[in-house]
């Protein structure tokens, strides 16, 4: 028996974003009626059809995955440019709920995970950082208490071939003030600049996932030329019974 776990987390106006983010908007312009009554169904009896939303939404908000353009500039690709087999593969989950907020993940705390688990990486892997941030994501906390990963850890990860990554915290890195604090700003993205690696950002629900032995699915929309875009990131089970 398959079951799902929907790894995304919801969109909705005043939702919590990075800072400087500003949240999504989403407009009704046409109603369901109106729409029918425009067209000209509604006098056939076809009165509830379409509605119409503008919706205003940034690059980096909700579950998204970060494109290369994010960092490199304006020559890098942007979402268009992920390579789709990166996007479907056997997920594993890395518990780094035990680290103090601010703490820079480091290689040893990413091999002693996988020991945990007795789980030895392959090229494909996506692995999901839980830092544990997720449970409080509607609160002010979230861009605050949670571990983060350095350039060292990304880097090995990307040794063992792992070119898709994601955690459920609102950056890869850890945050800003511990950023600031030990003057060492966006490590993990960085890592962009000379490798082709991915990662995903405010992603839910990884306490519903064993440590491996799932599928992730994590395809983002084509936006062309963005720096980020939105994904429907789901976990993948294949129970016994």
């Amino acid at each position: 028996m398959t079951r799902l776990v929907d790894l995304s987390m919801p969109v909705h106006k005043g939702m919590m974003t990075f800072p400087r983010v500003v949240p999504p908007a989403l407009l009704m312009y046409e109603t369901w009626q109106e729409f029918a009554e425009g067209i000209g169904a509604a006098q056939y009896g076809a009165t509830w059809l379409t509605a119409s939303y503008l919706v205003i939404q940034g690059d980096h908000i909700g579950t998204h995955c970060d494109a290369l353009k994010h960092v490199r500039g304006p020559e890098a690709p942007g979402p268009e440019g992920i390579p789709l087999e990166y996007c479907y593969s056997d997920g594993v989950v890395l518990d780094f709920r035990d680290k103090p907020y601010g703490y820079g993940i480091t290689r040893a705390d990413i091999e002693e995970a996988l020991a945990r688990i007795n789980y030895t990486l392959k090229p494909r892997d996506i692995v999901l950082i839980q830092t544990g941030a997720s449970a409080y994501n509607t609160e002010p906390r979230y861009l605050t208490d949670h571990c983060g990963m350095t350039a060292e850890a990304t880097r090995y990860l990307i040794s063992q071939g792992v070119r898709m990554m994601g955690t459920d915290a609102p950056t890869f890195d850890p945050p800003v003030w511990a950023m600031f604090e030990r003057k060492q700003f966006w490590e993990a993205h960085l890592v962009m600049k000379e490798e082709d690696y991915w990662h995903l950002e405010n992603l839910v629900n990884l306490d519903q996932l064993p440590p491996c032995n799932f599928k992730v699915a994590v395809f983002p929309i084509k936006w062309v030329g963005t720096t980020g875009a939105p994904v429907r990131a789901v976990g993948i089970i294949e129970d016994e019974s």
